[in-house]
């Protein structure tokens, strides 16, 4: 599996992962439940990486439940912060209590969801910016992005997931990732972009944009995280700044993490 590490980053934190604890509800999507996958089955994935702290993203088969998301976070440790499901009509109070539990953004699924107003959305981003300094986090086939990108690029705050996946939409996400949009380098078995490829243009038009991640488990992908993904991602890179920036320091930054 490439387990060359020697090349490795110092430090990471893994900007996109999923809990599914069966303790809590889970609701069908497209015809799909997911196995159970809980904060030890992560760990043990994860063990020998350096990994310092990370993000746990709500998935459409958790809808507006947050019991879970507190329950992992309190386990986990204050080096990592969620990003859940809200609807758009959920009360300012709701919102910061939410955000005393370690939540920090709001995840808008415009690939299996209904999601498409995007005017809504956004208004929906510039309330939770202002409220609680929360940001959204958009899962979007990139090939959709034509119409939305000035749209999008009126949020306070805002990340795309997985390169945005698709290879002839890579124009679109280079687009956000020059108006400052952070972009995940996360889910590599979900994507048709040549990875190596679109890092190196990516990290060339801002070297800020990237954010790795795992997306563990990597349910309904055709492969889940692997370690050699860590060497595709650095023998894209220029240099040990790079490497740092993209593995820990955007992340760090762009989630306030301690």
């Amino acid at each position: 599996m490439g387990n060359n590490r020697d090349n490795w980053p110092k430090r990471i934190i893994d900007s996109h992962l999923h809990i599914y604890d069966d303790e809590f509800p889970l609701i069908e999507n497209q015809g799909h439940i997911p196995e159970p996958f809980y904060i030890d089955d992560y760990r043990n994935l994860v063990r020998g990486m350096p990994i310092e702290g990370g993000v746990i993203v709500s998935g459409s088969f958790q809808g507006f439940e947050q019991r879970y998301l507190k329950a992992a976070l309190e386990n986990l440790g204050g080096n990592f912060v969620g990003v859940t499901q809200l609807p758009g009509s959920v009360s300012d109070e709701k919102i910061q209590q939410l955000n005393e539990h370690g939540i920090r953004g709001v995840r808008v699924n415009l690939k299996r969801g209904v999601h498409r107003d995007i005017e809504g959305i956004v208004e929906f981003g510039k309330r939770i910016w202002d409220l609680a300094g929360w940001h959204l986090e958009i899962y979007v086939d990139s090939r959709e992005l034509d119409d939305m990108v000035p749209t999008l690029l009126k949020l306070p705050k805002l990340s795309v997931d997985h390169l945005g996946m698709a290879k002839s939409g890579l124009s679109q996400v280079r687009r956000l990732a020059e108006g400052g949009v952070k972009i995940k380098a996360s889910g590599f078995g979900r994507t048709e972009v040549n990875v190596e490829d679109a890092i190196k243009t990516l990290n060339k038009t801002n070297p800020d944009a990237l954010m790795f991640g795992t997306d563990l488990p990597g349910t309904r992908s055709t492969r889940s995280f692997e370690p050699s993904d860590i060497t595709t991602i650095v023998n894209a890179l220029d240099d040990d700044e790079a490497v740092d920036k993209v593995f820990y320091q955007n992340a760090r930054n762009f989630y306030n993490l301690p």
